[in-house]
């Protein structure tokens, strides 16, 4: 099963917020999903992100959207999950 970190969309009409969430690649956008790692406020520019369970899954494999890479490069989840897969 390939797992995907993706965007979920939520809210209301023309007000939408998203769950960053792990997913089968597969899986309709908004259908099921394994875990939630976090929500994205496009409105407010509001991102939070459980940093333990992103790392959890970028190590098992997880490949992040374009959006999800860049909100996570953001938070300085990507650079902390470079620096431990080379060992630092």
């Amino acid at each position: 099963m390939a797992v995907k970190l993706r965007l979920t969309r939520m809210g209301a009409k023309k007000r939408p917020t998203y769950r960053i969430v792990a997913s089968d690649s597969r899986a309709k956008r908004d259908g099921e999903y394994i875990e939630l790692v976090g929500t994205y406020n496009p409105i407010a520019n509001e991102v939070t992100v459980n940093e333990e369970v992103a790392l959890k899954w970028l190590h098992r494999g997880a490949q992040p959207s374009d959006t999800v890479r860049n909100l996570l490069s953001k938070n300085g989840i990507m650079k902390k999950f470079a620096d431990e897969k080379q060992g630092k």
